[in-house]
């Protein structure tokens, strides 16, 4: 795969060009009292930042495409990039402001009145349905009306990696219409990952956690054989358990996946991979910061206090501390997925440790955006503390299981 890079488009000159910019700005919100939302975590503001000043400085009139939850395809406050918008505007060095809509008529209008070096944030792309469209002619026309936007001369370049497996109209068909390159924030992800399934260094140790086994298992049947060692945390680790044949009580198990993970099980001891699974979890009365609750073995959960009715919320020190010497052991290691509720202060030691641990390593280590970013930002950890933090969410997990991605598809054409 040839991409061609923002450094390419640079040197053949912006100055005065429309350039479109596919941004990540799906960004977690908090709400004030008075209604208004703020981010709450900027992190994805800040990546996006540098590839946007790179070309305003250049003298380019840069117009930012980016997304931000689930709406359906019409306008919502809730989903609106004002709050992200205005946290880049507070961050960059260049003027940024915010369009009205889409590709309609403010967006036209605001665009049409950009100056060289100016940034417009174009409203949620997921605000018109075309951009999620299943019909490949809709999102065709999708795309030509923002390619419009920057009129003749215009180019594109993809900064958002973590969107890169939608064949969404802002993604993959945009990049059909116009000269089209990759971002620094893509090629820095794809210079990671290349090294996560190329050629690690070993011992290579993932950490995988987050509530679903459903989400990982493609990613978990593509490791085995490859990963030195699979350290299983979060609500994913009950349907392990339950694989295992310990009673789980009300925890969360995804029962139609037993079976499959029995196999991974089986698997992985003929090819070279162990999985290093809880031998201790916090059980708690039920679903809540305050909850009641304590330490008891993976293999008694329903022996504790609150018996059939305990929920587990983290894995225990025991397991911490088993975890937090392979990572140290490691010289590669990827983390994809909080160990329990870190957002509950009473849930959250599992993560610290498996930060901690990954921090205080000399392994080349990425943690593997989404919920894993927000937990070591909101424990307290700098983003340097790690050799990568990405931003990729899904679309690092469906590189790993070695699907073939629609944006990256789309910029490999030239």
């Amino acid at each position: 795969m040839t991409l061609h890079t923002l450094d390419e488009l640079i040197a053949d000159g912006v100055q005065g060009r429309y350039v479109l910019v596919r941004s990540d700005l799906n960004v977690p919100l908090s709400g004030a009292p008075d209604g208004t939302q703020t981010v709450a975590d900027d992190g994805r503001v800040r990546a996006s930042l540098p590839v946007i000043e790179k070309l305003a400085k250049a003298g380019a009139r840069v117009l930012v495409l980016a997304h931000l939850g689930r709406p359906q395809g019409v306008p919502e406050a809730k989903y609106s990039l004002r709050p992200a918008a205005d946290r880049l505007a507070e961050l960059a060095e260049v003027p940024v402001s915010l369009a009205g809509d889409v590709s309609g008529t403010a967006a036209k209008a605001a665009a049409a009145g950009l100056s060289d070096g100016q940034v417009l944030v174009l409203e949620n792309v997921r605000f018109d349905p075309r951009e999620t469209a299943k019909d490949d002619a809709e999102r065709a026309a999708f795309a030509a009306e923002l390619a419009g936007l920057g009129g003749s001369g215009a180019a594109y370049v993809d900064d958002a990696f973590g969107a890169v497996h939608r064949k969404h109209a802002s993604v993959y068909d945009l990049a059909l219409k116009l000269p089209a390159y990759q971002g620094d924030l893509v090629r820095t992800e794809l210079e990671v990952l290349r090294k996560l399934t190329e050629s690690p260094e070993r011992p290579y140790v993932v950490v995988l956690g987050g509530s679903k086994v459903s989400d990982k298992l493609a990613v978990i049947d593509n490791l085995i054989g490859k990963a030195d060692a699979i350290l299983v945390g979060g609500g994913m680790l009950f349907t392990f358990l339950a694989a295992l044949g310990y009673r789980v009580g009300a925890s969360l198990l995804e029962e139609d996946q037993v079976g499959a993970v029995t196999n991974y099980l089986n698997r992985a001891k003929g090819a070279g991979t162990r999985f290093i699974l809880p031998t201790d979890v916090v059980v708690a009365e039920k679903f809540a910061p305050d909850a009641a609750h304590e330490l008891v073995a993976a293999d008694a959960i329903e022996s504790s206090s609150f018996g059939g009715s305990g929920i587990g919320l983290d894995i225990g020190p025991a397991t911490a501390a088993a975890f937090a010497e392979q990572i140290t052991a490691a010289k590669t290691v990827f983390w994809n997925g909080p160990m329990g509720v870190f957002e509950f202060p009473a849930f959250a030691e599992g993560t610290r440790a498996v930060a901690a641990a990954l921090a205080g390593s000399g392994a080349f280590s990425v943690v593997g955006g989404g919920d894993s970013a927000s937990a070591v930002r909101s424990l307290g950890f700098a983003d340097d503390a790690f050799g990568h933090i990405s931003t990729g969410g899904g679309a690092s997990l469906e590189f790993l299981e070695g699907k073939e991605l629609p944006g990256l598809s789309a910029l490999d054409r030239n």
